[in-house]
């Protein structure tokens, strides 16, 4: 079975191979084609899966090209993590909001939604490859963000592409290990869209031991987002939400944090990886060793601003392991094997939230099995819950409709209804600021 990873220069693309290299059954992946536009990072991966490859001999081949009909041609899954402008581009995201006042995390708020328009285009054409060149293919998408680049690509090649996220993999793994049960025996009641979910239940053996967690403080405080949001508001919204949702319910700290650190989190991982990328160019440098070590920092760091800014404290040993690779895994098994599994993924509503149309994206728990994925019907989302999520999904809209027809009226009511952006001015400065450094962007009009 062929994998092609688009992006396959990328940071993160060791941790999916190494997933793939403890799969020995029957109808696994045996060839592995990363694909890039830039061949010296696709060189330096290349030598780190090879040595992560050494002394496993059915690891899965892995070949390397910047020819995208060649990395997608006869493809059984492809998997989408590009990052349009680099980290350049998503420090530059940042730094252009953090002036504005306003956040400029990757997919949250003004930094997503400038990453979204020069994003959704690209994946736009891939889509389109993908349903000329490998029409059977499924597409996971890894590509941020996620939820809106699944809908983009969703509407050329319809329930054939799923998004992923380890956000809420590690979330309902942080409430099980709380509450004493083993995350595979639980069943997580979450749902929202990517970056913007909630955990509303947690039923181990039938029984719902959420409550009991809520009604803690102890066991509300022994783990990271009972730290990040405090117990007094997790047991006021009677949910446990998503890390990225301290965007919204202390975006003032957050902001302040972030316009307060040395260098935001984008500059920070584009000058370690910088570093990452010029090491292994060293045929001297053991690749993996120096990639363990780089990605050990990265992930230590991982919303440092955030945990400052709320006293939360190191992040756990426990959530250091990565995640979204074992989803990816997952899913891939139950697909082509039709071995079935439930995950929390981003698909089509097909009328699982009632306050969003059936086309709309949003992440949910599934069950797999080798005709794709399928939403788990819920309950409906509070009514605090629904405005958030309406909202957000109408910015993703207008950002759709922007890359769409190129407007640029649209790109600035995408910013402007946001709620994280306060003014219709700043929303029109944004834009200015985005296109004069973007080249991505250009095609605002």
């Amino acid at each position: 079975m062929k994998l092609t990873i688009l992006g396959g220069g990328g940071f993160r693309v060791p941790l999916v191979y190494g997933a793939l290299l403890g799969d020995h059954a029957d109808g696994r992946v045996t060839r592995v084609v990363l694909h890039d536009v830039d061949a010296g990072r696709l060189r330096a991966i290349a030598r780190v899966l090879a040595e992560r490859a050494a002394g496993v001999p059915d690891a899965p081949e892995v070949t390397a090209t910047t020819d995208l009909d060649e990395a997608l041609g006869g493809a059984d899954f492809v998997f989408s993590a590009i990052r349009v402008g680099g980290l350049e581009g998503r420090a530059d995201d940042e730094r252009i909001a953090l002036a504005e006042g306003v956040l400029g995390q990757e997919t949250v708020g003004a930094g997503g939604i400038a990453f979204g328009l020069r994003t959704v285009p690209v994946a736009v054409d891939i889509a389109r490859r993908v349903a000329r060149l490998a029409p059977d293919a499924w597409v996971i998408n890894f590509t941020n963000p996620a939820g809106l680049v699944t809908e983009a690509m969703s509407r050329h090649l319809g329930d054939r592409v799923i998004g992923i996220c380890d956000s809420p993999v590690g979330l309902g793994r942080r409430v099980a290990r709380v509450l004493g049960a083993r995350p595979a025996e639980a069943w997580v009641d979450y749902v929202g869209l990517n970056h913007l979910g909630w955990v509303r239940g947690l039923r181990i053996a039938g029984r719902d031991e959420l409550p009991r967690l809520l009604a803690d403080p102890v066991l509300l405080g022994s783990f990271e987002e009972g730290r990040l949001f405090g117990a007094d508001w997790l047991r006021s919204l009677g949910a446990i939400p998503n890390e990225y949702l301290h965007y919204y319910y202390f975006n003032r700290e957050a902001v302040h944090a972030y316009r307060e650190a040395g260098r935001t989190r984008g500059a920070f991982l584009r000058d370690q990886q910088a570093g990452f990328y010029a090491g292994v160019a060293d045929p001297a440098v053991p690749a993996l060793e120096l990639w363990d070590r780089t990605r050990a920092e990265r992930e230590a760091t991982y919303m440092a601003e955030n945990r400052e800014a709320a006293g939360a404290g190191e992040r756990e040993a426990e959530d250091l392991s990565g995640g979204y690779e074992n989803v990816a895994l997952a899913l891939m098994r139950a697909i082509a094997r039709d071995e079935r599994a439930t995950l929390i993924l981003n698909v089509r509503n097909r009328g699982t939230l009632a306050a969003l149309d059936g086309d709309a994206v949003i992440e949910i728990p599934c069950l797999v099995d080798a005709h794709g994925a399928h939403p788990v019907a819920v309950d409906p989302l509070p009514g605090h819950a629904t405005g958030l999520v309406c909202a957000v999904k109408a910015v993703e809209r207008e950002v759709l409709d922007a890359a769409r027809s190129g407007s640029r009226a649209a790109a600035v009511k995408a910013f402007a209804l946001h709620p994280l952006v306060d003014s219709v001015n700043v929303a029109r400065r944004l834009v200015d600021g985005y296109t004069a450094v973007h080249p991505g962007l250009a095609y605002l009009r």
